[in-house]
């Protein structure tokens, strides 16, 4: 029986047999990029880079985010501190107040980003306001799940500029032996997901 002749069955499985073997080796490939990824966030050491730069730059969604970034303002770490992402209608003086921080301490050098909705919202309004300011590096500051994602972004918006992240490890996220907790699980998930296709944007360049 020649080739031509061979059950339609049998032609099929031939061909489905490379394609199953691409199926598994893109599973196989997904699967170990996402123990990496949950690896590479797990709450490790306060970063040692202890360097100033021309920003601090906090992005909501977390009340530790906010306070470390305070402190590093505080502590000199730059000469000002944008706060991206903020909802309409909070000013500076109710975020210090949430924070536990005086309002005249630290209130002249803050300022409020209010169009961002997302971390690429962030990353593009952050560069409006450092082209608007003339600064060349910033210390970005957000949960460490989130950190591997608001580089790409950062980096694909600011090209140039100079990123020291600055993690925070949320107490209600359960990193060690997250695969045990459904919520943080799905967190971890859903955040390789979209650093995935952060990092896919990145390489088609836009």
């Amino acid at each position: 029986m020649t080739h031509a002749e061979a059950p339609a069955w049998r032609r099929l499985g031939r061909r489905a047999l490379p394609a199953a073997a691409l199926a598994a080796l893109a599973s196989a490939l997904w699967l170990a990029g996402l123990f990496w990824f949950a690896a590479a966030v797990i709450p490790r050491a306060t970063p040692a880079d202890d360097r100033a730069t021309d920003a601090i730059v906090v992005l909501t969604g977390g009340s530790e985010r906010l306070t470390t970034g305070f402190d590093l303002l505080a502590a000199n770490r730059g000469t000002k501190l944008f706060i991206s992402g903020v909802y309409r209608g909070v000013d500076v003086r109710e975020l210090l107040r949430l924070s536990r921080q005086l309002p005249g301490d630290l209130e002249c050098c803050i300022v409020l980003g209010y169009a961002a909705d997302d971390t690429a919202g962030n990353a593009a309004e952050t560069a409006g306001w450092m082209r608007e300011e003339g600064f060349r590096s910033l210390r970005l500051v957000t949960a460490n799940y989130h950190m591997p994602r608001s580089l790409v972004e950062f980096r694909r918006h600011l090209p140039g500029v100079e990123v020291v992240p600055h993690p925070v490890a949320p107490p209600n996220v359960r990193l060690e032996g997250w695969w045990r907790w459904p919520g943080t699980a799905a967190l971890i998930l859903e955040e390789y997901n979209k650093w995935l296709v952060a990092r896919l944007r990145l390489s088609l360049g836009f």
